[in-house]
């Protein structure tokens, strides 16, 4: 049977200090339209593939937000027979919410978004304006960009000039790109946030170098008519046998500044002990590169920079205790530094790498077995035949921006979670074959199609990116729209048109976030003069 927990019960869970899991189990794209401060999204779609990583304890309370339609209801049913122990829906979803008169939030990662504008707020940093910083390029001033973004990110679009040096990286390699302390330090995102955190970042670092924030990043710079440069790779390189103690020591002054734990071996095994009745999350915050080289088995990569920006990518519960390792504690320390100011109880293992069993595995995402493949599976060479004889209609489950850069020519689209509205509006054929990029999605699909009609249902073998491997074709757009495409958030630069004005509306929203916060009341953030 279905528990359901008011409005008011969740606002005093917020409140009461023990664990929470508030978890959207909508699309991503309708979570962004209005939901919850601290909520979560965890889409129906893909819960399966996502719970276990981002609530890692059955015993875990755990709240269930809808916009109605039943999601909430399904997802606690799925959760129940995973195991998990404690799990409730909010009674009449965010209306109900909004209804007795809390606040809702649009966009996504918002707590990290405001995060960042309360940063700028309260401790004042200092910025520069497109034109003031095109005015000192052109003078020929002394001075280095530096792009916080991860690469794949830079290498979209990146300001003349700047260099890639992700969020959790500046610390350690701005030492080799900014050796004079003469030379003016410009910290850059995309938008606002992780300039923010980044230029600050160096500040609470003390680094002799003076240090801004580029103000709206690329997207401010693009609004002022300046040109950006795209497909860049220039990136910082690791911190020098020089650079490095100097880091270290920066990183080790903000990590006292900011009262950031500590812990050695014995206590995170105690830790891990505890697991079942404290939830634990266990973080490599090293860049990707360094870490699919080798790294801790069993602990996931969450590159210290997007950790700030989206820590709910890798924790769901809150109250939770995060450790944070690397190799040489600057990374770990500065990420710490930003997360105790969030309100995280988090600490950083005093001894990094040491002592950890080490793989170049990539880390596993959802249960072992989930997903495996089955006795219905149609191979590509077959799929092919049957799409030129007419006998087959392809569904594509996979994320709407995937399935828009390119898909089984002819496939339709449509989100996992809906097939019950969408499954009618596919042409009638013998064969109905479902597919996603690696299959997953589509085999957990599978046996849900089957209840809902009446074509034989079979699943891509290998899924889409096998299809492509085997060097068949792919078409690009979204021509066949079998459901709302509501399943994924669009950057402003993500969109056909109109981008310039969805540009300033992003902007203005994340300033606006800072007003928002107070109104709510939920923030966990700290203060630290």
């Amino acid at each position: 049977m279905t528990s359901y927990v008011s409005p008011q019960a969740v606002k005093a869970m917020l409140k009461d200090g023990g664990e929470l899991a508030l978890m959207d189990v909508r699309e991503e794209g309708a979570h962004s339209q209005s939901h919850l401060f601290y909520t979560v999204p965890m889409p129906l779609s893909s819960l399966e593939l996502l719970v276990g990583s981002l609530i890692p304890r059955l015993g875990t309370r755990i709240v269930l937000v809808d916009a109605g339609g039943g999601f909430a209801e399904r997802a606690a049913a799925k959760l129940t027979m995973i195991g998990y122990q404690d799990v409730a829906c909010l009674e009449g979803g965010i209306a109900a919410w909004e209804a007795a008169g809390y606040v809702l939030f649009s966009g996504v990662h918002v707590p990290c978004k405001a995060f960042g504008e309360y940063v700028e707020h309260h401790y004042d940093t200092p910025h520069i304006d497109a034109e003031e910083l095109q005015a000192k390029r052109d003078a020929g001033e002394d001075l280095v960009i530096l792009d916080s973004r991860p690469m794949d990110e830079y290498h979209l679009m990146n300001i003349p000039d700047g260099v890639d040096c992700p969020g959790a990286e500046l610390a350690c390699r701005v030492h080799d790109m900014a050796p004079n302390p003469d030379t003016l330090v410009v910290v850059n995102c995309a938008g606002r946030t992780r300039s923010i955190i980044g230029a600050q970042s160096l500040i609470n670092a003390a680094i002799p170098n003076k240090v801004v924030a580029l103000k709206n990043g690329t997207m401010g710079w693009h609004l002022a008519g300046y040109e950006l440069e795209r497909g860049q790779s220039r990136m910082a390189p690791p911190p020098s046998a020089a650079a490095l103690p100097k880091g270290q020591a920066s990183a080790q002054a903000a990590g006292e500044r900011f009262q950031v734990p500590r812990i050695d071996r014995a206590t995170l095994a105690q830790w891990q002990g505890e697991a079942g009745e404290r939830t634990l999350y266990i973080l490599d915050v090293r860049d990707p590169v360094e870490y699919h080289a080798a790294h801790p088995v069993g602990v996931a990569n969450a590159p210290g920079g997007q950790l700030v920006q989206g820590i709910d990518q890798w924790c769901g519960t809150l109250g939770a205790r995060v450790v944070l390792v690397d190799d040489n504690g600057v990374r770990a320390t500065m990420t710490a530094s930003w997360l105790v100011q969030m309100g995280w109880d988090v600490a950083v293992l005093d001894s990094g790498l040491d002592g950890f069993e080490m793989t170049a595995e990539a880390h596993g995402s959802g249960p072992a077995g989930i997903g495996q493949a089955g006795e219905n599976e149609i191979d590509l060479d077959e799929l092919a035949a049957r799409i030129a004889a007419g006998t087959a209609v392809v569904l594509d489950l996979a994320p709407s921006r995937d399935y828009d850069k390119g898909h089984v020519p002819g496939a339709w689209w449509a989100v996992r979670a809906r097939l019950a509205d969408s499954l009618p509006r596919l042409p009638e054929k013998p064969l109905l074959v479902l597919t996603s990029p690696d299959a997953i999605v589509a085999r957990l699909a599978a046996p849900e199609a089957s209840e809902l009609t009446g074509m034989q249902v079979a699943v891509l073998a290998g899924g889409t990116d096998a299809w492509t491997a085997a060097g068949h074709a792919l078409v690009p757009g979204l021509e066949n729209m079998a459901d709302e495409r509501d399943d994924t958030w669009l950057k402003p630069y993500d969109h056909a048109g109109g981008v310039e004005d969805r540009m300033r509306a992003y902007l203005t929203w994340e300033v606006d976030l800072l007003h928002d916060i107070e109104r709510d009341g939920d923030h966990r953030f700290r203060l630290f003069t």
